[in-house]
């Protein structure tokens, strides 16, 4: 379910830069981080593009999985999202902006651990704005039938990680990795590189797919014999005078940081996919030989269950107790009246959200022209009704409401899922979707009836103090 977190949403301070090259791509890239509004959550700006795009770290922007996650929206890409997102996500940072000269990030050192760097260097902040996550109720599960991989997610009091690998090899058999908070990840998990096998590294440098590595930024593990000409090849890829194997089985240059830095980096991947949901998760997840592809079908899975769970979101109430506040109550803070006044009840309110009633009967004005003989509740009366019952909630912050008007200043994103007709009950529920300041209030409605969602909008409306002669 989705519940509202301790503590606060995240961003940074101020703007922080990495440069260095594309894993696959070779190319020279600039990264900056820049701080981003509440609620926005994590993008890419790509800024060496026309209009500089912005696509969002979303799992429905997932297109492929080879050598990384890679998203396109619009004709745009982004490759190789994984590590930044990891990152943010260990530091809490749900609200960032990512921009980028290129359609990759640079590879660093094939870790976390210099985005996380450069991420404090820039300085993690509050924002005013509560956080949402996900609380896991019960078991959700991915398997993919033709690897043999799978994902587990179950409940938890924080959002804990475990993965277990088996590569199948002698020189990188099975291993586990395992973190009990996500605050652990800077620690334990951020430094732990990506890796590959020297026969994935010979199909790459014959197909050009890996024209941005280097034995500083990727473990090489030898399961097969080094040939003079796999040597020759490999100096020249890797810009080096000799090559060797470690008596560890990997290429030389390079120490473990852990002696399972697989498992840790498979782990570290998994965050980074799961990134891709769009909120913090609070849940175990065990995820046994995990990839790029089962990560973010996974991601996709739970955020279906998300978006389902966010509509169906009805508040409960026992109708018979008392409201918080009658209609008489409500006239006496907005300035609306017969036929206009669209809210009977204010069942709730509190300071980021307020929940109204309308009981719609045959008698509603309305109704006498859509349509005759079929009724229908105008859409965007349900839309008025909406903005009313979130008129109360701003108006609840002033000492004087009935010294105010309300005015609507934009409408987003309106849907419309089910006719509403005679007889019905209209639960109206608004939450804030920022702060409310200068009078100005952003929130996020939606009305429902039986227990289903029928319209939803994004409101945004101002209150301005009536001038008296």
């Amino acid at each position: 379910m989705i519940s509202k977190a301790e503590g606060k949403q995240k961003t940074i301070a101020g703007e922080v830069s990495l440069t260095g090259v594309g894993l696959h791509t070779g190319k020279n890239v600039t990264l900056t981080f820049k701080p981003a509004e509440e609620n926005t959550g994590m993008f890419f700006k790509r800024v060496d593009l026309e209009g500089q795009p912005i696509i969002e770290a979303n799992a429905d922007y997932v297109v492929n999985t080879q050598r990384g996650t890679n998203l396109e929206k619009m004709g745009v890409h982004i490759q190789t999202s994984e590590h930044v997102l990891a990152a943010c996500v260990g530091l809490g940072i749900y609200n960032i902006c990512i921009e980028l000269d290129a359609s990759e990030p640079p590879i660093m050192d094939g870790s976390s651990k210099f985005f996380v760097e450069a991420l404090e260097k820039a300085g993690v902040v509050e924002q005013d704005a509560c956080r949402e996550e996900y609380v896991v109720t019960e078991v959700i599960s991915y398997v993919d039938e033709n690897s043999g991989s799978e994902i587990m997610l179950m409940p938890s009091d924080e959002y804990q990680l475990t993965t277990m690998v088996d590569f199948g090899t002698k020189i990188l058999g099975t291993q586990n990795a395992s973190i009990k908070s996500i605050s652990e990840f800077k620690d334990e998990i951020s430094d732990s590189r990506t890796f590959s096998f020297l026969h994935e590294i010979e199909m790459l440098l014959e197909h050009g797919l890996i024209k941005g590595g280097d034995l500083n930024n990727a473990i090489v593990y030898v399961d097969k014999e080094l040939s003079p000409e796999t040597m020759d090849k490999l100096r020249e890829a890797f810009n080096k005078d000799s090559i060797s194997v470690k008596p560890n089985g990997i290429l030389d240059n390079l120490t473990l940081h852990h002696p399972n830095e697989a498992a840790r980096h498979k782990l570290l991947d998994v965050i980074g996919d799961l990134a891709l949901v769009g909120m913090p998760i609070k849940g175990k997840v065990i995820a046994n030989k995990p990839g790029h592809y089962v990560n973010t079908q996974f991601a996709k899975k739970l955020k279906k269950i998300i978006k389902l769970e966010k509509r169906n979101n009805v508040p409960q109430f026992d109708l018979s107790k008392p409201p918080v506040k009658d209609v008489n109550e409500i006239m006496a803070m907005l300035p609306h009246r017969s036929p206009f006044l669209l809210v009977d009840k204010i069942l709730e309110i509190t300071d980021t959200g307020v929940i109204g009633l309308k009981n719609v009967t045959m008698n509603e004005p309305f109704f006498v022209g859509h349509f005759p003989g079929a009724p229908v509740m105008p859409g965007v009366l349900q839309v008025e009704a909406m903005a009313q019952t979130g008129g109360i909630l701003v108006l609840s912050t002033v000492p004087d409401p009935e010294n105010y008007l309300t005015y609507f200043m934009k409408i987003d994103n309106v849907r419309f899922k089910q006719q509403v007709v005679p007889g019905d009950t209209l639960i109206f529920k608004l939450d804030l979707l920022s702060p409310i300041r200068r009078g100005i209030c952003h929130m996020q409605g939606s009305a429902y009836v039986n227990g289903k969602l029928v319209s939803e909008a994004e409101l945004m409306a101002q209150i301005v103090k009536v001038k008296k002669d």
